[in-house]
């Protein structure tokens, strides 16, 4: 046990966050604090570390353990470069390099016992060096580096050119490097993109210590951790598993709860209806009776009515106009700023009903994709058009649409001036903005608030299409939830951009990776696209195919054959559509063929079983009966095996 947890508690004035939370780390576990904004997840943290003192309770770490964490604002700072940073992690190891060199100079000038001396010392620092990875120290860097998104062209920049963001990022590569024994790290996916997260996940997993996660994104959460710790209203419960186990298992605590609650309190009104007949009896021995059974209720140990789940609140979006069947057309989209390409001859449609998501690495336009369908930004060349009754409804990272001198109740009430205030007060509260909520200002709130209260006034709108720039952005999950159930039953149209996986996975219908400086086209939700990357990425953007970090990306002997068919002409949207859509009819062909095969296989080993029984063979009638089942079945099975080899040998 490298953690424990003692019925730690804390208080902010009158408002209790942690309310006695008990739990211990194991040696190379995973484990997530889960929890709403504002549960004291965070403090949590702090208390862990020491940084916070807690009202009462104390965390352990076991003795001589070394710990590492990471804030959600840490960043590095100075004027050494982005590689330097990370090597000085290892000052130690570079340390003991330098005396070895410099034993081994002078080992050059020493005889007999001092040689002798030296070369044992010598040694000594040598498997010690070895021992700390000291000969792959400066791969562990570039590794390292390159796993969290940065180019080896930036390893040479300075730390304090950088943005906030690349701040955090090495600030976690030296934590990484450091391998202390247990790791804490505060939203650790923030600053990194899908490839660069999806890295850090097999990383998490491999790595030889603990590791305590503070985080939002659920599939990141459900690779790699083994163990939650939620907290909820103050109060701690662990669960094992993953994010996907935790939410089942909460689900069916919470039904088990509210059954147990509505049952008591049916037999409480039951026992009140009894005690108030026996005293209408108006009789001694009826009257003691009902004071039997009130003693007996006042000794009931009465249940808690279990707290309004926040994530069972809907939200229902309706566009007022149903748009045409073709929503949006792009056809030779590009731009650049600068020397800078971010993508050029872009071709896609959207039609109704469709949930598109936009996803690519930082940096490859995508932002500025949806700002040109916006009018924010003009586009370099090409056009786009919208469909017959399209009202765009757009959500941006920036939030620029709010007032910040307004309340959330203005905000709404001005914006749409015929909502009642029964009306407004529900959808807010829709959004988790309940009570004295409503009467904050704009500019009180955190970065997440102004996300919902953003959300909340576009889905007023009534628009038909709605654009959304990373809309889960500083949400909690149980926010995220909300949005997720909301959208999938949205009957409009939908296109956002988001790294999200869990979002999209539970949101997307189709899935445009903007990479290369060209999209790709995935039929299907994310788990489908992580299936289809590596083949459809060496079609259709053969340049772009091999660069991910960790090797994420590698060409297939298949891949490589449909890239020479791609060269002498890239396939255009539909083409690409079409293609898709031919593959996986093939997949769920051959899938169809195999079960056929198998359930006929089963019946003819049974068929054989039969025939060696006595009560069968001596019947020539049944006998018959089965060896033409058995004709029938073997005729079938040689079509399907034909079917089989045929669909196999289908590119």
């Amino acid at each position: 046990m490298i953690l424990t947890c003692h019925h730690i508690s804390k208080a902010f004035g009158t408002e209790e966050i942690l309310k006695d939370i008990s739990f211990h780390i194991e040696d190379r576990e995973k484990a997530a604090i889960v929890g709403i904004n504002g549960a004291g997840k965070s403090t949590l943290l702090k208390i862990i570390m020491r940084q916070l003192a807690p009202d009462k309770g104390e965390a352990v770490f076991a003795r001589g353990a070394s710990v590492g964490y990471l804030s959600q604002h840490d960043a590095v700072s100075g004027g050494r470069t982005i590689y330097e940073e990370l090597l000085s992690t290892r000052q130690s190891v570079l340390e003991l390099e330098q005396r070895i060199r410099a034993l081994e100079r002078d080992m050059k000038g020493l005889e007999g016992d001092a040689l002798n001396e030296a070369l044992e010392t010598y040694n000594r620092m040598c498997t010690e060096f070895e021992n700390q990875n000291g000969y792959a120290c400066e791969s562990e860097v570039t590794g390292i580096l390159k796993g969290l998104g940065f180019g080896e062209s930036e390893f040479q920049k300075a730390v304090d050119t950088l943005s906030g963001g690349q701040k955090t990022r090495v600030a976690l590569g030296k934590l990484l490097l450091a391998r202390p024994d247990i790791i804490l790290l505060d939203e650790p996916t923030n600053h990194l993109d899908m490839n660069s997260i999806a890295w850090l996940e097999t990383y998490l997993q491999n790595y030889p210590g603990a590791v305590v996660i503070v985080a939002h994104d659920r599939y990141f959460l459900n690779k790699v951790v083994t163990k939650i710790i939620e907290i909820d209203n103050g109060k701690g419960t662990v669960f094992p598993g993953n994010y996907s186990d935790y939410a089942k298992k909460k689900q069916q605590l919470r039904e088990t709860q509210i059954k147990a609650y509505l049952n008591q309190q049916q037999e409480i009104r039951r026992q009140e209806e009894v005690i108030a007949k026996l005293r209408s009896f108006n009789r001694e021995k009826s009257i003691r009776r009902a004071e039997s059974r009130v003693k007996a209720l006042d000794k009931v140990e009465r249940l808690e009515r279990p707290a309004d789940v926040p994530s069972e609140m809907k939200i229902r979006l309706e566009p007022h106009i149903e748009s045409g069947n073709d929503v949006l057309r792009v056809e030779g989209l590009a731009k650049s700023f600068g020397s800078l390409r971010l993508f050029s001859d872009l071709n896609f449609e959207i039609r109704r009903g469709e949930k598109v998501a936009i996803i690519g690495d930082n940096g490859t336009g995508k932002t500025t994709l949806l700002k040109i369908l916006n009018g924010v930004e003009t586009a370099d060349a090409g056009s786009f058009a919208l469909g017959s009754r399209v009202h765009i409804g757009y959500y941006d990272q920036e939030h620029h649409v709010l007032h910040m001198e307004k309340t959330l109740f203005e905000e709404l009430s001005d914006a749409y001036p015929n909502l009642t205030n029964t009306q407004i007060r529900n959808v807010l509260a829709s959004f988790l903005f309940t009570g004295d909520d409503a009467f904050k200002r704009v500019s009180d709130l955190s970065g997440g608030e102004r996300g919902r209260l953003s959300l909340a006034r576009l889905m007023l709108s009534q628009a038909n299409f709605l654009i959304l720039d990373e809309p889960t952005n500083h949400l909690d999950i149980v926010s995220k939830e909300i949005l997720e159930s909301a959208l999938k039953n949205y009957t409009g149209t939908v296109l956002y951009v988001s790294h999200d996986r869990y979002f999209i996975n539970e949101t997307a219908t189709r899935i445009l990776e903007l990479t290369g400086n060209t999209l790709v086209n995935y039929i299907g939700n994310y788990d489908y696209y992580l299936e289809k990357r590596e083949e459809l990425t060496g079609i259709y953007a053969p340049q772009a195919a091999g660069t991910r970090p960790g090797g994420l990306f590698g060409a297939s002997s298949a891949a490589g054959e449909s890239r020479n068919a791609a060269n002498d002409g890239r396939l255009d949207w539909k083409q690409q559509k079409e293609e898709q859509a031919r593959l996986r009819k093939r997949q769920n062909d051959l899938k169809k063929t195999e079960e056929q095969i198998q359930q006929l296989e089963t019946r003819n080993a049974e068929i054989d079983a039969l025939l060696i029984q006595p009560e069968i063979y001596s019947d020539v009638e049944k006998c018959m009966g089965f060896n033409q089942e058995k004709n029938t079945i073997s005729q079938e099975l040689e079509r399907l095996y034909e079917v089989w080899e045929a669909l196999m040998s289908e590119e």
